[in-house]
């Protein structure tokens, strides 16, 4: 969690201090990614996590906090030093992005578990023909006797 509230800071802060040194929110796009990246990480273990009881919640909600705030800073950044509409642009790309992301990890759960099923099938196959040898090996050994 740290890390990634360390990454969002350090991407906000270079946002920040680029268009405060007069260049624009393209300029800074690298940055821009790295911060939304970092946010998401962080939401998405926010929510994996279980709540412990104490200073622990209290301290995350309080880096949350933050980050509702510089993105609430980027947001009037790219109002105000952007083009007209790149706000709701932004958050446009954000939505599919966000959509891509979910319908790329669930086609990669789905192709594992495709994979995982022609393994167990294979496997399957393979001791059956195991056991049908030991099967005829037997019968063979029996008749011999």
């Amino acid at each position: 969690m740290l890390a990634e509230i360390a990454a969002a800071n350090a991407a906000f802060a270079a946002i920040k201090m680029a268009i405060q040194n007069g260049r624009e929110i393209a300029d800074v796009a690298t940055q821009v990614g790295k911060y939304v990246n970092a946010t998401e990480d962080l939401r998405k273990k926010g929510e994996k996590k279980k709540r412990s009881a104490g200073g622990a919640d209290l301290e995350e909600f309080m880096h949350l906090e933050k980050l509702k705030q510089q993105e609430e800073e980027l947001k009037q950044l790219m109002i105000y030093t952007g083009r007209p509409g790149l706000w709701h642009d932004w958050i446009r790309f954000q939505a599919q992005a966000r959509k891509d992301r979910l319908a790329a990890a669930e086609a990669h759960r789905r192709k594992i578990k495709q994979w995982t099923e022609i393994a167990i099938i294979i496997l399957l196959c393979v001791f059956g023909l195991v056991a049908l040898a030991a099967l005829f090996s037997w019968a063979i050994f029996l008749r011999d006797l």
